[in-house]
């Protein structure tokens, strides 16, 4: 896995938990579409196939347009890392062919047709594929067939397929324990191994040097990862699990379920709206376990920044910072408040707090302060604010104006002692009732925690082993 990766935005391949309510599911009884849907700039987000090995495939174009398997940043078996350390291919995995034995198919797309290999079961080249590489024969039925060039995969949806914020719905959760890393130019992945029980090593040569990422998942609930940086020498970190989302599918709290002949109700706001790394421990006053954020803070109300209460700061904090930020539906971050160098001593923001701090600018209006949510259609979106413990004032030779997001981030490496995030839920109003109405209850059981219905067993599958990366 990995090697041969030259584009390369520092993400390592970590086991995924694709279990239970978190599993991929896909129809046993394919429908064909009245109206087929290309992935052609659509379906950027999410898997749009799995591969007979459990790895979700992905649309052949990144979140950002791109064609991975044009720009370097595919190893040599179609895949690569998400956002959230979640391994995925993005091309054919041809290699399966042999894996899986003549007549059989090496995927299955997200509408419930196979995909085979490059040939017919019997060996003889595919012929009348249409515009989504699929056809129809006596033998096999409708079924797509791989390629080597775009689309790689399927082109598109032959069958019925439901579509949520760019992707199709439901897809299970990465469990993300990184941030989200940085394109390290000169970079090439040059081997990948594991070590022992889920213990890996990845290694990359940079500028004519050798480098290391030594990892290990502790219990399976911390993430240990030991970087070796030549010259620059070693550094360790340990990080803990935050339900992100990575490779570009959303946390269920961010959509909607819409599974075809399901009776739908609002998805609930998970019972624990907090994350947290080390013993910091962040809360709002207006904000309950429901996760909901009222009116009053958001630009259908009086667009004021939320009250914010914080406790157990690491030892040897000195300052503090705030930022709120968003994932829009094409995968975008928008962020609404950037505030920092709050001093050591503080442990409470009141509501629209002025005097606390300095305020950088949001990605809104691109001013300093707070914007307000002002989220666009209906349905609930997703705000996390996120507290930071320092160990030290940030220093930035920019004025605060140009203080955003990104720089915030960057300043604070190598500062955080700890971190905790409140996730915080907004429908504009008029266009949904989950602002109105009493949130239901968390499901209690266990092969429900995703809060959404469980679909009959005659129209889904649940997909099982999933890929151990």
């Amino acid at each position: 896995m990995m090697v041969g990766i030259t584009n390369w935005q520092q993400q390592i391949p970590v086991p995924q938990d694709y279990f239970g309510a978190n599993s991929w599911r896909l129809p046993l009884h394919p429908v064909p579409s009245q109206s087929p849907a290309s992935i052609k700039g659509r379906f950027l987000r999410g898997a749009i196939a799995i591969a007979a090995n459990g790895v979700p495939i992905f649309n052949p174009q990144n979140n950002r347009g791109e064609i991975s398997a044009q720009i370097g940043e595919l190893d040599q078996w179609g895949g690569h890392c998400g956002k959230g350390d979640d391994y995925h291919y993005h091309s054919a995995p041809l290699h399966l062919q042999d894996k899986v034995g003549k007549g059989n198919s090496i995927a299955v797309a997200m509408d419930g047709y196979p995909i085979y290999g490059l040939t017919e079961p019997h060996g003889s080249v595919p012929q009348g594929l249409d515009a989504f590489n699929g056809h129809w024969t006596k033998e096999l039925g409708y079924h797509y067939h791989a390629s080597t060039n775009y689309p790689y995969v399927n082109g598109g949806f032959h069958g019925q397929v439901t579509e949520a914020e760019g992707q199709v719905d439901p897809q299970p959760r990465a469990r993300t324990f990184r941030p989200a890393g940085r394109p390290l130019p000169g970079a090439k992945i040059s081997g990948f191994e594991q070590i022992g029980t889920n213990s890996y090593k990845l290694i990359y040569d940079q500028h004519g040097e050798k480098h290391e990422i030594v990892y290990s998942l502790e219990n399976n609930s911390g993430l240990k990862v030991e970087y070796r940086n030549g010259s620059a020498g070693t550094n360790t970190e340990t990080y803990f699990p935050s339900d992100g989302g990575g490779g570009g599918a959303p946390s269920p709290e961010n959509r909607l379920p819409s599974l075809q002949r399901v009776p739908l109700s609002p998805a609930p706001v998970a019972s624990s709206n907090t994350a947290t790394t080390g013993s910091l421990k962040l809360e709002s006053p207006s904000v309950g376990a429901d996760g909901l954020l009222p009116v009053e803070f958001t630009g259908d109300g009086a667009g004021i920044s939320p009250p914010l209460s914080w406790k157990e700061a690491p030892e040897g904090t000195k300052a503090y910072a705030v930022i709120m930020h968003h994932i829009d539906p094409e995968g975008k971050t928008k962020w609404y408040w950037t505030l920092y160098n709050i001093p050591a001593g503080v442990s409470s923001l009141a509501k629209n707090e002025k005097g606390a701090g300095t305020f950088g600018c949001n990605s809104v209006n691109h001013d300093i302060g707070y914007a307000p949510p002002h989220s666009k259609g209906p349905g609930p979106k997703t705000y996390v604010i996120t507290l930071y413990a320092l160990s030290q004032p940030l220093e930035t030779k920019l004025p605060p104006s140009q203080v955003n997001r990104d720089i915030l981030l960057e300043a604070m490496k190598g500062k955080v002692l700890g971190s905790s995030e409140l996730k915080v839920v907004y429908s504009r109003s008029g266009t949904d009732e989950l602002n109105r109405q009493e949130a239901p209850a968390p499901p209690t059981d266990p092969d429900r925690r995703s809060g959404y219905p469980k679909p009959p067993d005659d129209w889904v599958k649940d997909i099982l082993p999933p890929a151990r990366n």
